[in-house]
């Protein structure tokens, strides 16, 4: 439902409103403007008739709840008005954007989405405004989200799947110098921290298809696929220090097959179980770092910020 058409509480009486509509008598006479302050002195029993409004001056109008603001409620909606003014303009200060998803990992099928990431860096006015900035722009008509800056390198340095992915995208449509330096050392933000997230992620994706089986008796095998393609990735990262986006050839024909349900989940399981003796193994005996670089990070984002003054 959208929230046009939303069934709205009964104000109750005493509750202060700011018009929004002006009134004039049948003369054209101004009555009351709009943005007014009055107070509910009667409510209506349903949301179809009008409430009786006082107003400072001991005048009594009617009004419609659409025509009512609750005062408390107008200057937070007139910063959210100004801060989705300010959004908009952040589009134009994305500095990164990649394809990630199926596409990326080279198992996109018919009709699958082009899903784009990336980066994006605010202007220092909009940045330090009233108004501030959202660590995100999302577009889902498009499947676009971009972080920004800071919340970027924040997952990063927590080793997120989906942030990672984003650095080691072979599919870059656009990279400014900045972001370009990022992804050169994109190897500072990677860390032993991957195995606890990427296992975090696999663990919870495998409760879920085990919930499903109890309660459907069928699997959401697109799932069952990418549990598997990030244990893959997760071991890769273990193994050679990176992160693999795009599913090795000896790895795609399999993993395409199970989610068409080509497979028994028996076999599936038992290739899960498999891959988690491998990722552990490949932890004990990986050269990562305990910890990501945080200083260089720290500091690429300070000059990040001074660039965008």
């Amino acid at each position: 439902m959208s929230s046009s058409s939303a069934p709205r509480l009964i104000l109750p009486v005493g509750t202060q409103v700011v018009t929004r509509i002006e009134k004039r008598d049948r003369a054209g006479t101004l009555l009351c403007p709009a943005g007014a302050v009055g107070e509910v002195i009667q409510a209506p029993l349903d949301g179809t008739h009008s409430y009786r409004v006082r107003f400072p001056d001991g005048r009594e109008l009617a009004f419609r709840r659409q025509n009512l603001t609750i005062h408390k409620h107008t200057q937070r909606e007139d910063l959210a008005a100004e801060a989705a003014t300010a959004e908009r303009e952040l589009w134009g200060h994305v500095i990164y954007r990649c394809i990630t998803g199926s596409q990326a990992y080279g198992l996109a099928g018919e009709g699958s989405d082009v899903d784009r990431r990336g980066i994006y860096l605010p202007p220092a006015d909009l940045q330090w405004s009233l108004y501030g900035v959202p660590e995100q722009l999302e577009n889902d008509a498009t499947q676009e989200v971009y972080w920004e800056i800071r919340k970027f390198l924040t997952m990063a340095l927590k080793a997120d799947p989906n942030v990672l992915e984003c650095l080691y995208t072979p599919l870059v449509e656009m990279c400014a110098p900045l972001a370009g330096e990022l992804r050169e050392q994109r190897g500072r933000l990677l860390s032993r921290l991957a195995y606890k997230t990427f296992n975090g992620y696999v663990l919870s994706q495998f409760r879920k298809l085990e919930q499903d089986l109890r309660t459907t008796g069928t699997l959401k095998w697109k799932h069952a696929m990418h549990l598997l393609r990030i244990l893959l990735s997760g071991i890769a990262a273990m193994e050679i220090g990176e992160v693999r986006v795009r599913v090795a050839e000896e790895h795609r024909e399999r993993l395409l097959a199970i989610r068409r349900g080509a497979l028994p989940w028996r076999e599936v399981d038992a290739w899960r179980l498999d891959l988690h003796r491998r990722f552990d193994a490949a932890f004990s005996q990986t050269t990562l770092p305990e910890r990501p670089d945080y200083a260089w990070a720290n500091d690429f984002l300070v000059r990040a910020r001074r660039s965008a003054l």
